[in-house]
């Protein structure tokens, strides 16, 4: 359902004064929205914080007040939590203000919970990145890690959740966010039979096979917890179906609606949702105006050539980098009139590098760039360009100025790239795009689809689409804007603040 943007803020915003007045808004998640950091002189520092989930949920704060739990990721979290007393404190975020909660870990639960069973563990589980045949190996250190790390931090979280919702006398609505908190839910419902709960999930949900690789009693945990929500959130319908699928076989006595996608454990019933992820389209605009995104733009002219192709990921396996490298190299040996010309832009943000397989993965990406630029390269021109750091203004400079922008993926959840570039974009660009990035799903009509292994059909869909007749190009463009505009960020938190709406309507009737 997609509304003008104007109406969907005013019925967000509508329906965001219906539930405040009923509900206590909890949000929680790993990552949180500012990122504090202590600078040279000793003085804290707050900075947005990094990830696709602050992105999508930065808008919340404008329609209804709420508290944020996450943990604490660095120095500089704990020493805001410290400051708190580990109590909620109010800050500025987004143009408004919200309150932030830090919970605290110890150096080794954190680790075990998130180098250990999140990452890499969950992580290449859903991104159907394990190659079965030799990985993962889950020994008595991942069994550790699961009860000594993941179950904690849960509690811990939950806890921060519980204690919040019991100092107001308005029930609690709590939305959960992503992998990291899978068994939160359980831990909330036990102490909060009233609460309303969501749980959204970013990244893919793959089918029932592939969570056959880990152990029974994992399996049984995150879908119980899970089943404990109220409302369920996925990004597409094919992770909805998997996710029905999943609970069917694994829950002994779960009553699976296919129709009505819906879960039933004896009195409790769970509803399961796909709300694709989206954009703030109007604040992306106004943000590359911004002097800051502009200043980036001059940075990186000397980095495009007289056609540009760009790419903007986090560096890791699930991004395929370096297949897209390689389909570069195809097209640039099979059209070498192409030499010279032609400049290819990655923009990549340095991703868990403490862990091993992000390292190993660095430094393929850096071989397969050498290659490119060994091979064609000279003095007076390279083939490939890398930047390597976390600097969202920068990305949103050059994603203004692609002709073809490469999202490969090998499978995302959604990939808000693929939905940043078109908005801001001034050259008629050209999205090439995996089919199995969850954005494919609203997008791909008027990209160039793409397999994420298939090389040679990649390596055409990038010629195809640097030798697009104009009017095409424009043609495209102007529907991939149409399209990411009429489901923007305010109709993904819409949708999810009007099913939550209703069970707080049917929970009013049912006390009345």
């Amino acid at each position: 359902m997609a509304m003008p943007n104007d109406d969907s803020k005013l019925r967000l915003s509508q329906l965001c004064q219906e539930i405040s007045g009923k509900r206590n808004l909890i949000l929680a998640s790993n990552r949180g929205p500012i990122d504090y950091q202590i600078d040279e002189g000793g003085k804290l520092q707050g900075h947005r914080g990094s990830g696709g989930v602050v992105t999508a949920l930065s808008a919340t704060s404008q329609f209804i007040d709420l508290t944020w739990i996450s943990s604490a990721m660095g120095a500089g979290d704990r020493q805001a939590a410290e400051m708190a007393q580990g109590n909620r404190f109010k800050a500025p975020f987004a143009g408004h203000s919200l309150y932030l909660r830090f919970v605290v870990s110890s150096g080794t639960v954190y680790h075990k919970f998130y180098s250990v069973i999140c990452n890499p563990l969950l992580w290449f589980l859903q991104h159907y990145m394990w190659n079965s045949s030799h990985t993962p190996n889950i020994d008595a250190r991942v069994y550790d890690a699961w009860e000594n790390g993941y179950v904690r931090v849960n509690r811990t979280i939950a806890d921060a959740v519980i204690d919040e919702a019991l100092r107001s006398d308005i029930p609690p609505l709590v939305m959960l966010h992503d992998y990291h908190l899978y068994l939160a839910p359980g831990y909330i419902r036990e102490q909060i039979p009233n609460a309303i709960i969501q749980h959204f999930t970013h990244i893919p949900w793959p089918e029932l096979h592939y969570w056959q690789l880990l152990p029974c009693f994992m399996r049984k945990a995150i879908y119980e917890g899970l089943c404990a929500s109220d409302i369920v959130g996925m990004q597409t319908k094919k992770d909805v179906n998997n996710f029905l699928h999943c609970c069917e076989v694994f829950i002994e006595g779960a009553e699976v609606d296919y129709r009505e996608h819906t879960i039933q454990i004896d009195d409790h019933i769970t509803r399961v949702n796909h709300y694709p992820v989206s954009v703030d389209a109007a604040n992306l605009r106004k943000t590359v105006r911004s002097p800051l995104v502009q200043g980036y733009k001059e940075k990186l002219r000397p980095f495009f050539g007289e056609k540009t192709i760009l790419r903007v990921d986090r560096l890791e396996p699930s991004k395929n980098i370096v297949r897209g490298f390689r389909a570069f190299d195809l097209l640039l040996q099979r059209y070498p009139d192409l030499q010279g010309k032609i400049s290819f832009l990655a923009l990549l943000v340095p991703s868990r590098m403490h862990i091993r397989q992000y390292r190993r993965y660095s430094d393929e990406v850096d071989e397969a760039i050498s290659v490119v630029n060994t091979k064609y390269g000279n003095d007076d021109w390279q083939p490939i360009h890398v930047l390597c750091e976390n600097n969202y203004a920068q990305a949103l400079a050059g994603m203004c100025h692609y002709d073809v922008l490469l999202v490969n993926s090998v499978i995302d959840g959604m990939n808000l790239v693929a939905k940043e570039g078109p908005i801001v974009n001034t050259c008629d660009g050209v999205l090439v795009l995996s089919e199995t990035a969850g954005a494919c799903e609203q997008l791909g009509d008027n990209a160039l689809r793409i397999t994420p292994t298939d090389l040679e059909g990649t390596a055409e869909a990038l010629y195809r689409a640097l030798s697009m007749p104009p009017d095409e190009r424009r043609q495209k463009a102007i529907a991939l804007k149409r399209s990411i505009e009429q489901e923007d960020i305010t109709i993904w938190l819409y949708q999810q603040f009007r099913d939550v709406a209703g069970l707080v309507k049917e929970q009013h009737q049912t006390a009345t």
